[in-house]
């Protein structure tokens, strides 16, 4: 590696250069740049080793000691060590057996109804500076992202100028794998978000840049929800329910809201006698996944939709077989 250039500006340049493709690289970007820092600190002025990404991998953020962990943190150097690899050809790439496969997709969590239910309930009841007003913003939050499937991040970046309550649509800007799309939402749904723009257009001046869902404390009044404030309040709202964990995952997350509102529809289409198939693609498009084989998934990864595979096998394994001359 040439001597008069950090990792941490190889890595810029490589992430700057992918973004300028259309990834979004956010979990791999966070990767790649602490493994930067990690190696600028060596004061190495060898070439790439294995066994030095090896080192960073088990160094994970919070000392989990799980080889899974490992594999998956070296999973996101792959495509950067290929990348130094133009600059110094003795660079090597770490391969998939060090620490063991990543391993396939871990099922979620599917929600019960009155799990949701009771989630919107206890988050209602948070206490807030501004009496009602952090219950009403968590209450929907999470009751948004339930009805619609959102991803966490896709929900807390809202701005109020991309939620239309007039046509009843919502706008997702350039999030995961950069794509925007139009989310159509239930009149049930348009209603509680008119209830909840009402509670909070008391306490703040909306301009264009003013988030939909609010920060309420203190100075951050009327600032944007950060990730990480959303997780601690679901966190501690989930300890006080004290769910049984069905998934197998270390415990139910936000984001596996989203998984059981794919799995409500899938079931729903079945329930209804619907072609299953017809509706994937419309609901691949919905939720945002990149190829319509993401969602998919579903119908083998997750429990409560095996049946549903094992009907459609069972369906084409009794279907009469063609013979050709």
């Amino acid at each position: 590696m040439n001597a008069h250039i950090l990792m941490q500006t190889h890595a810029e340049n490589y992430l700057n250069e992918r973004r300028r493709l259309g990834f979004g690289l956010r979990s791999p970007g966070y990767s790649v740049m602490s493994f930067a820092r990690f190696f600028d600190a060596l004061n190495n002025q060898e070439p790439l080793t294995v066994e030095v990404m090896a080192d960073w991998a088990r160094q994970d953020q919070n000392n989990s000691g799980k080889p899974l962990t490992w594999a998956r943190r070296l999973k996101h150097l792959r495509p950067f060590c290929r990348y130094l690899q133009q600059f110094e050809p003795r660079t090597e790439v770490p391969g998939d057996n060090i620490f063991g496969g990543v391993g396939q997709r871990l099922a979620p969590h599917i929600y019960s109804e009155r799990e949701i239910i009771d989630l919107l309930d206890a988050a209602r009841n948070l206490g807030s500076f501004i009496p009602g007003l952090r219950g009403a913003t968590y209450e929907t939050l999470f009751g948004l992202i339930a009805s619609t499937g959102l991803r966490v991040s896709e929900a807390v970046h809202l701005l109020d100028t991309e939620v239309d309550l007039k046509s009843g649509r919502l706008t997702i800007r350039k999030t995961k794998f950069a794509k925007s799309r139009h989310v159509p939402i239930h009149p049930s749904t348009i209603e509680i978000l008119k209830q909840y723009r009402s509670k909070r257009n008391l306490s703040i001046a909306v301009t264009e840049d003013t988030p939909f869902f609010i920060s309420t404390r203190g100075r951050r009044l009327g600032r944007p929800l950060s990730l990480g404030q959303v997780h601690n309040v679901f966190i501690s709202l989930r300890n006080q329910l004290g769910w049984i964990n069905r998934g197998a995952h270390d415990a139910p997350r936000i984001h596996d809201l989203r998984h059981t509102f794919v799995v409500r529809r899938v079931l729903l289409w079945q329930a209804q006698g619907l072609d299953v198939d017809q509706q994937m693609l419309a609901l691949s498009t919905y939720v945002g996944h990149a190829m319509v084989t993401n969602t998919y998934w579903y119908l083998t990864g997750i429990p409560q939709l095996m049946a549903v595979a094992a009907e459609r096998f069972e369906f084409f394994a009794h279907m009469p077989e063609v013979y050709h001359d």
